[in-house]
């Protein structure tokens, strides 16, 4: 059904006042200061499904008083995962500095980061992301603050070059970590297996990690403001904050996504922060669609019914341009020119994924008009909505294999079942959770890439009544992850092959990623734990 209605909010230029107000939502910054574990060594181990395995080295106490020359290098270990940054104190042994000294970093979230070479390196996205820094200190001593924030559990400290005259020490060696995060969070109830305060106290590390003047979607890489990733952000922090800090993060980044519209006011699947906000010409689909999404959901979370009435234009629009998409017969039909994401499965034909998507984010649209009152805006859609659902179910629902299907060869995969059953089209919610756990099962169905479809897969699980299946996959996937020494969770993971990166090369992964935090969301939703 083509909608061509006259939008309602400016078109093609950054929308100022929308972007003031983003602005005075800018949240202030905690930062501190962290103490390094020890020192260790890296040993390759082919056997582990990361190659590499840790030993102790020496004591930061040790590290201290060892003189390092030119070729010799060391392993610090800060115990855990942080966004921030790095300091020091060097000073020269054996007589006076008489050149500067010369130093590469190289910053790791996982010990694979410094343990193997950076180079050469074979992923797509842009060499400058590695996290290596090569440093010239003049003066000796000196302190050194290493001026680019990273994310980072491990640094490797390599010496490149001083002179022949002098070595030098390492003394005070810090990390500063920053976040927005508030300090305290909502605790679990103290009667919990171990495995699930594991995965919990990870899944919170991701969050607070990803927290910053904006939810970034990871810290090490990109640094954007996703809409994919901030619904996951948002959800999760409500039920682990729950104050006014995130409440307002969150809000700030609604207004960024409203400030910064296509011409024709579809947003952006993301925008760059800083060094100002900007629109990024990176738009996806299904990510614009989740902008309603996510306003009802903040409006349902804060009782924020000001902004929900002041942003209501935009997650109305992202509906028309998007409906356009949707024939008379009720199906959406894939432009064929603009990117639907879905998942980094290459393979994955996403026509009956973006079905659900787009039905989802409509119902959401409809239950945000009953909050604000404005259901005569909505009354043509909530007709269409249930031809959506009847004809997704008639087109795609494969009787004989009781799972939904997509595409003229009618692939099976888990993005069809997740998005399908969260829109309410399975014939009823038993068979909804039953064709989850079977694609899942299934050889030759299309498997999840990243952790942001995994979600969906136990959301869907969950809102069909199936605990146990949720809380299964959720121990399956996420505490996989964590018996692999994860202290944040990854942006991609495959559990038989943990190094798999979609972008070609692992040092490309980022290993602290906002779509992964949301085990924490679903440890304290209602009815979680009665299956725990």
């Amino acid at each position: 059904m083509p909608l061509n209605e006259t939008p309602t909010i400016p078109q093609g230029e950054p929308i100022l006042h929308w972007l003031a107000l983003a602005d005075a939502l800018k949240p202030g910054i905690r930062e501190q200061e962290q103490l390094p574990l020890n020192c260790i060594k890296a040993r390759a181990n082919p056997a582990h499904p990361m190659r590499f395995e840790s030993q102790a080295a020496c004591s930061i106490q040790e590290l201290e008083q060892r003189s390092i020359r030119a070729g010799d290098s060391v392993i610090i270990d800060f115990g855990g995962h942080r966004t921030g940054y790095l300091s020091f104190k060097l000073r020269a042994t054996g007589r006076e500095a008489d050149a500067p000294v010369r130093l590469r970093l190289v910053f790791g979230e996982v010990l694979n980061d410094v343990a193997s070479p950076l180079y050469p390196y074979s992923a797509w996205l842009s060499q400058a992301w590695l996290p290596e820094e090569i440093i010239t200190v003049d003066d000796i001593p000196q302190d050194v603050r290493v001026p680019r924030r990273h994310a980072f559990r491990f640094v490797l400290l390599e010496v490149i070059a001083t002179s022949k005259e002098f070595a030098v020490q390492v003394h005070k060696v810090r990390a500063h970590a920053v976040t927005s995060a508030p300090a305290t969070f909502n605790e679990l109830p103290t009667q919990v297996p171990d495995w699930v305060r594991r995965v919990d106290e990870v899944s919170i590390a991701t969050l607070r990690d990803c927290m910053q003047t904006c939810f970034e979607d990871g810290p090490r890489r990109a640094r954007r403001l996703w809409i994919g990733d901030l619904r996951l952000q948002a959800m999760t922090s409500y039920r682990v904050y729950g104050n006014e800090v995130d409440m307002q993060l969150v809000k700030r980044c609604l207004y960024l996504f409203a400030g910064l519209p296509r011409e024709d006011g579809l947003v952006n699947a993301c925008v760059y922060e800083r060094p100002r906000p900007t629109y990024a010409n990176i738009v996806a689909l299904d990510y614009s669609a989740l902008y309603a999404v996510v306003l009802c959901e903040y409006v349902v979370a804060s009782g924020d019914h000001e902004a929900g009435l002041d942003l209501w234009p935009v997650a109305r629009r992202q509906l028309e341009l998007l409906l356009q998409h949707v024939g008379p017969d009720g199906l959406f039909s894939d432009p064929g020119d603009v990117w639907i994401f879905i998942d980094w499965a290459d393979e994955l034909e996403r026509s009956s994924a973006m079905q659900g998507v787009l039905l989802f984010s409509l119902q959401k649209l409809l239950a945000l008009a009953q909050i604000l009152g404005l259901n005569d805006e909505v009354v043509q859609w909530k007709v269409l909505a249930q031809q959506m659902q009847t004809q997704a179910r008639a087109q795609y629902w494969d009787t004989d294999q009781q799972l939904f299907v997509s595409g003229e060869g009618g692939q099976v995969s888990c993005a069809s079942q997740a998005w399908l059953v969260l829109a309410g089209v399975a014939p009823d919610d038993l068979l909804g959770a039953a064709a989850v756990r079977k694609a899942m099962e299934r050889a030759d169905s299309v498997k999840p890439v990243t952790p942001y479809l995994y979600h969906y897969l136990v959301e869907a699980l969950h809102s069909c009544g199936d605990r146990a299946g949720a809380t299964a996959l959720l121990k399956h996937y996420w505490g996989g992850m964590a018996e692999l020494g994860a202290d944040t969770f990854w942006e991609a993971y495959n559990p038989k092959d943990p190094l798999h990166s979609p972008y070609g090369d692992s040092h490309a992964n980022s290993y602290c990623h906002a779509w992964s935090c949301t085990p924490a969301f679903f440890f304290r939703e209602t009815g979680f734990f009665n299956v725990l």
